[in-house]
């Protein structure tokens, strides 16, 4: 038996609803001008807060805001229902590979976060438990499931590819397509009961599932008690890990402290000729004042290879030691791939950060060893390539 089901209610986007899942952007004032420029994009009602006509509003005190905006958006025609599909999923670009996914529900009870636990699906990196809270009560307001956990297939990946990508040039003209902010084109096939379905849903479920992103919406579901989650299913074929860099707002000392406290604490550092860059694995490169330094910072002999992580060593040395900041310190900004290095170095010329931490990405050979092992990763370490759109199929509960 899989582990893998479909959809008993889905409503699917008849188009312009989707749009980037809430946690990957690095400004909150981003989402309400999305929100702003199209009221039906699905961040209206993931982060209703933020939607104009909220704003001021705490996220619990704009629930029933979102649940207004969802029920509109059903009545007004931006989505249609389904029952019992699974969904084909495709991304393309110009100069990559398609990238393949199947829409579908996951067993709760599968997840897995040790070595001791039982279970397909292996979460592998520490969440943020106030994120947490917000999606249990999201989904509890909706009783709807509007972003997916992506998954990857590491046991049957290169079958479950080569399988979805037939399915999908064979569907047809996609039921509908959706561009997102780096110009990859979202396109969707909704695919009803019969042997096709029942043959993806095995493949997808037929091997330990990574969950590559979405470790809060994960946890979320098996705090609210929900028997199955909403999953994007994809392949190591169709994704890539971009690096996952950190910018801090304040810090409290002058950045000649800083360094100093750097160098206390057992690190290398030596200042670059150059502006700050991604470095290669095994240093950082951080940014402030205007000026560039590579770090070498120390590791832990005694420490897990999780431990020895350059997210890792940034969690414990940089922002720990030398800067005294718990991880979810609201200083702490965590910016993802989208963003380039020019970007976070102009933010603390702007004088809207005052230190930009500049990491290499993990290696997917890094990532592996990870889970094989049962070990978490640190926040915020794996930024994958190409995301998956938030609502575009929505999952109804109950």
């Amino acid at each position: 038996m899989t582990v893998v089901h479909p959809i008993s209610r889905a409503w699917i986007t008849t188009g312009g609803t989707g749009a980037q899942n809430y946690d990957e952007f690095a400004d909150d004032a981003e989402i309400t001008d999305i929100i702003t420029a199209n009221p039906h994009s699905s961040l209206a009602v993931e982060m209703p807060h933020l939607a104009p006509d909220s704003l001021g509003k705490t996220f619990a005190e704009a629930l029933p805001d979102a649940v207004v905006r969802l029920e509109r958006d059903k009545s007004e025609g931006d989505y249609r229902q389904a029952e019992h599909v699974v969904v084909l999923y495709r991304i393309t670009a110009k100069d990559e590979a398609p990238a393949y996914g199947l829409w579908s529900m996951v067993e709760t009870a599968e997840i897995s976060t040790s070595a001791d636990e039982p279970g397909l699906v292996i979460r592998n990196e520490d969440v943020f438990i106030a994120k947490v809270r917000e999606r249990v009560a999201l989904a509890e307001a909706l009783q709807t499931l509007l972003s997916p956990v992506l998954l990857l297939q590491t046991g049957k990946g290169e079958e479950l590819h080569a399988a979805l990508a037939d399915a999908c040039d064979a569907a047809g003209e996609p039921e509908a397509t959706d561009t997102d902010q780096t110009g990859r084109t979202h396109a969707i096939w909704v695919l009803g009961a019969g042997e096709l379905q029942d043959r993806l849903t095995a493949l997808a479920g037929g091997g330990e599932l990574v969950v590559a992103d979405g470790n809060h919406r994960s946890l979320a579901a098996q705090t609210g008690g929900l028997p199955r989650f909403l999953a994007v299913i994809t392949t190591p074929a169709s994704v890539a890990i971009q690096p996952y860099n950190r910018l801090v707002s304040e810090l409290p000392a002058t950045p000649e402290e800083f360094l100093k406290g750097l160098r206390e604490a057992g690190a290398t550092v030596t200042e670059l000729p150059r502006a700050a860059a991604l470095p290669p694995k095994g240093t950082i490169e951080v940014y402030a004042g205007g000026r560039s330094y590579s770090v070498a910072l120390p590791s832990d002999p005694a420490g897990t290879a999780v431990d020895n992580l350059d997210h890792g060593l940034v969690e414990r040395v940089l922002l720990g030691d030398v800067l005294g900041l718990e991880p979810g310190d609201k200083r702490i900004s965590y910016i993802g791939g989208d963003y380039p290095v020019e970007w976070l170095r102009g933010e603390v010329d702007a004088g809207r950060a005052a230190l930009a931490v500049l990491i290499a990405p993990v290696t997917v050979e890094d990532f592996v060893a990870v889970n094989l092992a049962r070990l978490k990763l640190p926040r915020k370490s794996t930024w994958f390539t190409p995301k998956a759109r938030g609502g575009l199929v929505l999952a109804q509960l109950g």
